[in-house]
């Protein structure tokens, strides 16, 4: 933690004379972009996966006509064509999970008093009126809605909201385009993350609301990233 923090604090004095007081909070969003540019590789990767699995669709589709009777010797046909193909279903949730790490590392770094036994020196960083190392709920109570802390917020919100639209919109697309992949293609618990999918997005109204603003920054720029890098990998 010592390290991504003095990161953190190199990078915020670097961009100082451009932000000024939000310098901390852009040096937030230089480094997600940093991070994601990290793993466009992996998500160029699971778009073409996602390719390889429809055109997949009309051998699932005659397996599913010859086996429907049989759900567990569906499911086994099913696994065993990813194999011989070397497709793998679950790929897509790749580039999410690496970056999990990456997240929880600077929500600590939010919410602690002290590190390295000093005190947490970032905490004292701003967007705007609003303290990284805050939440929703202090912005509440600082000058409530429409007071300087909590303008911040309703501007992160209204950001996330319409973010969160285009992904929906993007996913339900994505799904309409290739409606057998809806249906889970048999494999065990993807169908479930399949329906729920479209509304990822929307979560990151919920970490917004109760995350340190550090951690709710990283999310919102990250899910912009997503929504931007789908709407070009999965034209």
């Amino acid at each position: 933690m010592s390290v991504f923090a003095s990161l953190v604090e190199h990078l915020a004095d670097l961009l100082q004379p451009l932000f000024g007081v939000s310098a901390a909070a852009a040096a937030i969003v230089l480094f997600t972009a940093f991070v994601r540019l990290l793993v466009h590789p992996l998500s160029r990767a699971a778009a073409r996966g996602q390719k390889a699995r429809a055109a997949l669709q009309p051998r699932i589709a005659e397996l599913r006509r010859k086996h429907g009777r049989d759900p567990e010797k569906l499911q086994r046909a099913v696994l065993e064509l990813h194999a011989r193909e070397k497709v793998s279903p679950l790929s897509g949730c790749l580039p999410g999970l690496l970056q999990l790490p990456v997240f929880f590392l600077l929500y600590h770094l939010f919410s602690s008093e002290t590190i390295g036994g000093r005190a947490n020196e970032l905490l004292g960083h701003r967007l705007f009126e609003a303290p990284l190392g805050g939440r929703w709920a202090d912005a509440l109570g600082d000058g409530g809605v429409f007071g300087g802390p909590g303008l911040v917020y309703v501007g992160l919100f209204a950001v996330v909201t319409v973010v969160a639209w285009f992904g929906y919109r993007l996913s339900r697309r994505t799904m309409a385009a290739n409606p057998a992949a809806g249906e889970g293609e048999q494999v065990p618990g993807l169908g479930a993350v399949t329906k729920v999918m479209p509304f990822m997005s929307f979560l990151t109204l919920v970490t917004v609301a109760v995350m340190p603003l550090a951690a709710a920054l990283y999310m919102v720029t990250s899910t912009t990233w997503s929504v931007v890098e789908r709407s070009v990998l999965y034209r």
